[in-house]
């Protein structure tokens, strides 16, 4: 018998954003910040680097439950955003909220179970 894994992990990638709210480090820190509010997960830090007027961001916020990163290419139009939280916190709803937030036009999502585990005494 499996148990219940130990986390979700969601990988998006966002395509057909704008540039100018993928260089928007503000808005970026807001959006993941907000995220993982709505998600019931706890942040514990935040971490994100601008490259310079009209580039990219780079980050993660660091979470009770996880993290949260992301990296934007606003000269694609494209971010790449990896959201992973254990216990009661809900990574697809941090997800949803930050590809409607950055007004993505196409999204492709991935999900993953992390740490399937069977009973004890069972490999």
């Amino acid at each position: 018998m499996t148990l219940p894994p130990q986390g979700h992990h969601v990988l998006l990638d966002l395509y057909g954003i704008e540039p100018a709210p993928l260089a928007d480090l503000a808005l970026i820190e807001a959006t993941l910040t907000e995220a993982a509010r709505m998600a019931g997960a706890r942040v514990l830090g935040t971490q994100l680097h601008p490259f310079g007027p009209g580039q990219g961001v780079t980050g993660v916020l660091l979470l009770a439950e996880s993290h949260i990163s992301i990296h934007t290419w606003p000269e694609h139009g494209y971010a790449a955003v990896d959201v992973f939280m254990c216990g009661d916190a809900e990574a697809m709803t941090a997800a949803t909220l930050i590809g409607e937030r950055l007004r993505a036009g196409r999204i492709e999502v991935r999900e993953c179970a992390r740490g399937l585990r069977s009973e004890p005494g069972r490999v």
